[in-house]
């Protein structure tokens, strides 16, 4: 694991550097400017509040590729209902604090602290995170957020307050989007994104699709 100096931007090399864990690095900061490097290296923070900021590049790498994107009869029929109003990028701040809500199974407390909050809706403002939003009425009641890398999108974290909304949300946002993202970062696995399509790959060949970045 290498520590990271506060007063300087940088990060092993993901390509030569493999632990077993994926943790690549400890320390350093959460500013704008660390977080974009970060991403464009495959690395990812992700930690808890009292710990110091972890930085994560995990092998095998969990993505879904667009075109294989599963929707059951179930959820079909839900979006052809049209049973949610969905947006994008009206609140993200919200969504990301609902994000950081919501109760989770095996999981305390939550990994979005404020620190969190702050760097990733100045991403927001830049135009280099996306949020969507699903309503029910006029309450938010799912969605979810990430980085746009230009032809990768990395997920970070999605919530659902009723059922089926995080599903109809990221269904929206991988159809919209399908001519241009070439693969959904989903980080690691889930049951939850392996149930839409999701599927590890090789570290090293996700890496490859942000060299390709357009």
């Amino acid at each position: 694991m290498v520590i990271l100096d506060e007063n300087e931007i940088s990060f092993p090399d993901p390509h030569l550097y493999h632990p077993k864990d994926g943790l690549v690095a400890i320390g350093g900061d959460l500013s704008v400017e660390r977080i974009w490097f970060a991403y464009q290296l495959g690395i990812f923070p992700w930690f808890n509040p009292e710990e110091e900021i972890l930085w994560w590049s995990p092998d095998p790498r969990f993505v879904l590729f667009p075109d294989e994107l599963k929707i059951s009869k179930s959820m079909k029929k839900i979006i052809r209902d049209e049973k949610f109003r969905i947006t994008e990028n009206v609140c993200f701040e919200e969504v990301m604090k609902c994000c950081g809500e919501i109760p989770r199974k095996d999981q305390d407390g939550t990994w979005i602290t404020d620190e969190m909050l702050k760097a990733y809706t100045t991403l927001h403002r830049y135009r280099k995170a996306r949020s969507v939003e699903v309503w029910l009425g006029e309450e938010l009641v799912g969605g979810l957020y990430g980085v746009d890398m230009g032809n990768v999108f990395c997920g970070e974290s999605m919530f659902a307050k009723v059922s089926n909304a995080s599903k109809a949300g990221f269904i929206w946002f991988v159809e919209k989007y399908k001519n241009k993202f070439n693969v959904i970062d989903c980080q690691v696995h889930t049951e939850h994104l392996e149930s839409l399509g999701a599927r590890s790959i090789p570290k090293e060949d996700f890496l490859n699709f942000l060299k390709t970045e357009s």
